[in-house]
């Protein structure tokens, strides 16, 4: 019979201290290994981060340099616009059993005023509301269609609107107020357009901006006088 193998040494448990081994004598710990998931990675995007944050700062300061260059060389103005003359050369008011009726025909002139020497607006079709009265007296007289027209540098541009109320059945009470008003001159003229304008220079031309133009409260008795008072102006509001 063949004597049994010598079995052989075992691996020692962590933190077994060999009584054999020289007093003193601590073996080197050994460093763990971890897995490729635990490792740590090279950090690539604070780089990335910092990077896009210098173009970005780049692109808007350029941005401004151009907007400040740009304004001081055209030194854009807005356009100004007028009402030149409002006439109603027909203002019946018809009372009946059925109520009371009104019919007018209205003529306005508005003026379009470009005051710049660099720049051309271009305004699409206008929508032009009139109407007479002010607060709960305002009461419309009608909406007449402009076809787009182009206002050119240091111009001024006429446009013709004429428009038309029939049978428009209105409070007793309220006729006989803007019919006296009528009568007297001192009548409240309102006129509003709604447009679209764009901007021309040096041979570009930019998109198209909704644009409303309002022009309240001026008398029949002022036009009359050469009063023209300036119109307000408001843009993406309808």
């Amino acid at each position: 019979m063949s004597d049994a193998p010598f079995p052989s040494a075992l691996n020692k448990p962590p933190g077994y201290n060999d009584p054999n081994s020289p007093a003193g004598f601590k073996p080197p710990p050994r460093k763990p290994v971890l897995p490729p998931s635990f490792r740590p990675k090279k950090k690539k995007g604070s780089v990335c981060c910092c990077c896009f944050c210098i173009s970005f700062s780049i692109l808007i300061a350029l941005i401004i340099i151009f907007a400040a260059v740009f304004y001081f060389s055209v030194n854009p103005k807005l356009p100004r616009f007028h009402v030149r003359s409002f006439q109603i050369p027909r203002f019946n008011v018809t009372e009946t059993p059925d109520g009371t009726y009104l019919d007018a025909t209205t003529m306005t002139v508005m003026e379009v005023r470009n005051p710049n020497g660099k720049m051309t607006y271009y305004y699409g079709d206008t929508a032009v509301d009139i109407s007479v009265g002010e607060g709960e007296d305002e009461t419309q007289l009608g909406t007449a269609k402009v076809p787009k027209f182009t206002s050119r540098k240091q111009n001024t541009t006429s446009l013709k609107v004429e428009t038309k109320a029939s049978n428009k059945q209105v409070d007793n009470t309220l006729a006989n107020r803007l019919l006296s008003g009528y009568k007297s001159k001192s009548l409240a003229v309102n006129v509003a357009a709604r447009t679209k304008v764009g901007v021309g220079v040096a041979g570009l031309k930019t998109g198209m901006l909704g644009v409303t133009v309002k022009c309240k409260g001026i008398t029949m008795k002022q036009l009359d006088g050469d009063d023209m008072p300036n119109c307000l102006i408001h843009t993406l509001r309808w």
